[in-house]
């Protein structure tokens, strides 16, 4: 891919501000196992978090982890799309 960085965008004064990527998730899930290398093949810094540690989690995302939320939003259920994730991440430049 080489040396662009896309887990990061030009904030003031030329900083780079890293992506805040959540991972829900769950014990056993080949595609949350797969989600996260997908995503850390990118370079993102994954946070993962158990749907079944919380019962509000588990209700909300019971049948649909891997679910992938970046900056706040939503992107990503079941799968993580590369294509996608690749247009996502160069959109913010």
């Amino acid at each position: 891919m080489g040396s662009l960085d896309l887990a990061a965008e030009k904030g003031p004064h030329d900083e780079r501000i890293p992506l805040k990527v959540l991972l829900y998730t769950r014990a056993g899930c080949h595609l949350c196992d797969e989600a996260k290398a997908l995503l850390e093949s990118f370079s993102l810094s994954v946070e993962s978090v158990d749907i079944d540690a919380d019962p509000q989690l588990r209700g909300r995302y019971d049948q649909c982890v891997p679910v992938v939320v970046i900056d706040g939003q939503e992107r990503f259920r079941g799968r993580v799309d590369p294509v996608l994730l690749r247009r996502l991440l160069a959109a913010r430049g």
